[in-house]
């Protein structure tokens, strides 16, 4: 009976994982109709994307490693309630100052549930099935993400009110969520230090340490990637493109993250640190497909290379995770998911900014090309030296006189 129970658990706190992250792009394909409605700049919309950001990772890095202390169920219940607070408020936002607030309330709520959930995935995991909670972690994220986007995009083109189709769909879905939350089984005992857990600090425990910082630029690139495309997507179909289409603005995102979802599951039962370098070159090459497209105005190359980048992204980030996965205790996992968000959030909102910066002053174009460079040097980063590594020639051992 217990073990059905936790098997029970372990679903829903995936469909929490994935409602969360399709809150997360639903609002991408509605940027474009927000800035046109209230009339502000490219870097505002950056800004609208990066106080979501922001306030995620002022979440995790307090709240990131108090389902440690106080165990997962409350912390993962509190974060839902305030998830469906922050979609009423995007319900009512009569402008930007709204908008702004929403995704301030959404980020913290985000950042909360963040490191809880994957920990309780890796918690309640059904016997048997050890990674199956990496899989998970990597995939329903980017599927939510995929499926967020392009219903959204839906709802732009093809409904007179989408923003309340969604809005009103999202609270609903966190309510309910929430409710389901209250029966789930605990896997942490409260333990004393809940206070001392609300410093910042990253929690990365001592032996995940040097895996810890080999993965990170796999981290900051995969999610880098996905920052250009959560932010300025529908921007570089419309005003790169020329492709005025809700529906294809939301596919961008779909199709990066969807194909990322698709490798995350492929390259399941594969050694971690293959995945996560097979994952880098994808990345890289992907990311050079897409750039050429925007150079040569190619909306099918473009979509190839996003595609392509989707498929590096999901397997490095994969890679990644199961890399870190099994060097924490129970007790830790919190906090090493929490550190590993921070640094993949990171690289998911400060080059935004920085793009919405620089967009007025050299151009959308332009803009996303050095954005990309950057992201395929990080990529490359990890791929060249374990190339290297591996096609090093091995030097002979001299024969004894």
């Amino acid at each position: 009976m217990r073990s059905t129970r936790h098997t029970l658990g372990f679903w829903l706190v995936a469909a929490t994982l994935f409602m969360i992250m399709v809150a997360a792009s639903a609002p991408s394909p509605l940027y474009v109709v927000y800035q046109a409605r209230w009339h502000f700049s490219t870097l505002m919309l950056t800004v609208v994307f990066a106080v979501y950001v922001g306030a995620l990772l002022a979440a995790l890095i307090t709240v990131g490693r108090l389902s440690d202390h106080l165990g997962r169920r409350p912390v993962l219940l509190a974060s839902l309630v305030v998830e469906a607070v922050g979609m009423a408020v995007f319900l009512s936002a009569d402008g930007l100052g709204g908008l702004v607030l929403a995704r301030v309330i959404q980020g913290l709520a985000t950042g909360a549930a963040t490191g809880t959930i994957s920990a309780a995935l890796v918690d309640l995991l059904p016997p048997g099935r050890a990674r199956l909670g990496a899989i998970l972690n990597s995939a329903a994220p980017l599927t939510g993400l995929a499926f967020g986007a392009l219903a959204s995009g839906l709802l732009v083109q093809y409904v007179s009110a989408p923003e309340t189709v969604v809005f009103a769909g999202l609270t609903i879905a966190f309510v309910l969520l929430a409710v389901l939350v209250v029966a789930l089984p605990e896997t942490i005992e409260r333990r004393p230090g809940a206070l001392t857990a609300l410093r910042p600090r990253l929690g990365v425990p001592r032996e995940a340490r040097a895996t810890f910082v080999a993965t990170s630029p796999v981290l900051l690139a995969t999610w880098a990637m996905g920052g250009l495309y959560l932010s300025l997507g529908a921007s570089l179909t419309s005003g790169v493109l020329g492709v005025e289409n809700h529906v294809v603005a939301g596919l961008v995102v779909s199709v990066l993250a969807g194909a990322g979802a698709v490798a995350g599951v492929v390259a399941s039962d594969r050694a971690p640190a293959r995945v996560m370098t097979v994952g880098a070159a994808l990345l890289a090459i992907g990311t050079i497909g897409s750039l050429i497209a925007l150079v040569d105005g190619s909306t099918v190359g473009f979509f190839a290379g996003s595609a392509v980048a989707g498929l590096g992204f999901g397997s490095g980030f994969l890679g990644a995770l199961r890399s870190l996965a099994p060097l924490a205790a129970p007790a830790e996992r919190g906090g090493l998911f929490g550190a590993i968000y921070t640094v993949s959030y990171l690289g998911f909102s400060v080059p935004a900014v920085i793009a919405g910066v620089l967009v007025p002053r050299v151009g959308l174009r332009e803009t996303a090309v050095g954005y990309g460079l950057v992201v395929i040097a990080l990529a490359l980063s990890v791929v060249v030296p374990r190339v290297f590594r591996i096609r090093r020639p091995v030097r002979a051992t001299p024969a004894a006189d």
